[in-house]
């Protein structure tokens, strides 16, 4: 009666220990531990574009965090969604010099606009000084970002006896500029929802050695491994729970028969015991499946 549950216990099993051993099985022929390959970029994603990202291209940075893997990728990007925007340190006299005047107001959900709406390439940025802690100014975003260090407040860029600001990009609520480094290419810059370029773009902590191997087939072996592993898990568990017509029927009446024989002699009771026990594990799968069946139609 548990040949059915144990063979899909295996199964997941071993399948778990080929995705843990990957890196290892796979190391002839790929390495890891440099960065995040990138394998796919959806057509609607917001990182397609001539400064974007390409399929081939290596991510090692996202803004000051450090991208080694996918976890790490997805790991930035969560941090840079749940904190606050960063600044970037800029000096006076180049903040002077790339700023022009433009009209500020606000937008609906109280975050302060200063650039033309028609502007591809110009931010508003905001700033403060010694006199006054709500200052804007419309930049062009790559002359400020690149060649500038992160910073939080003005503190961070007193060095070497400059006058400096830490500007940051005037952006609404949900919205962050991510500066995403995949040398040699020119960084891309971002701006937008952080998971928007989580979910459009697809990546591989896998790195081939040759030109000639497939940058997809690791992802192949880690979605079919995370397959077995999801559906032979869940029917292990799923047959061996004691409900109606499932291999857990089988083996509770035997488990019954083997350790209640002494206790309940006679043979209608021990299967009453088991009915309702059979009763009990069916009513908690049905209401398992209902629930999943709600939760996915309620999305």
């Amino acid at each position: 009666f548990f040949l059915g549950v144990w063979h899909n216990f295996v199964l997941g099993l071993a399948s778990f220990m080929v995705l843990f051993l990957l890196p290892a099985i796979l190391f002839p022929f790929y390495y890891t531990g440099v960065g995040a390959l990138v394998t796919e970029v959806a057509e609607d994603s917001p990182a397609n574009g001539p400064r974007g990202l390409f399929v081939g291209d290596l991510v090692t940075n996202l803004q000051d965090c450090p991208v080694y893997s996918v976890e790490d990728w997805n790991s930035c990007l969560g941090d840079i969604s749940e904190k606050s925007q960063v600044g970037y340190c800029i000096s006076a006299a180049i903040l002077q010099q790339l700023s022009f005047p433009a009209r500020v107001y606000r937008r609906l959900d109280g975050t302060v606009e200063c650039c033309s709406n028609n502007s591809l390439t110009d931010i508003c940025f905001s700033y403060s000084n010694n006199l006054d802690s709500h200052l804007y100014a419309c930049l062009p975003a790559r002359k400020v970002i690149e060649a500038s260090n992160i910073c939080r407040t003005n503190v961070d860029c007193q060095k070497d006896f400059v006058p400096s600001f830490c500007v940051t990009p005037s952006l609404e609520n949900q919205t962050r500029l991510i500066r995403v480094k995949h040398p040699p290419h020119i960084d891309m810059l971002y701006v937008g929802h952080p998971m928007h370029l989580q979910y459009t773009v697809s990546l591989s902590s896998f790195i081939p050695r040759q030109n000639f191997l497939s940058i997809d087939l690791p992802v192949v072996i880690e979605t079919f491994c995370k397959y077995l592993i999801s559906l032979s898990g869940a029917l292990a568990v799923i047959n061996a729970v004691p409900c109606f017509a499932l291999d857990g029927q089988w083996i509770l009446n035997s488990f019954l028969e083997a350790t209640l024989s002494s206790l309940i002699v006679e043979k209608q009771n021990r299967e009453l015991v088991g009915f309702l026990i059979l009763l009990a594990g069916s009513a908690l799968l049905a209401a398992n499946v209902a629930l999943g069946l709600w939760m996915v139609t309620a999305r």
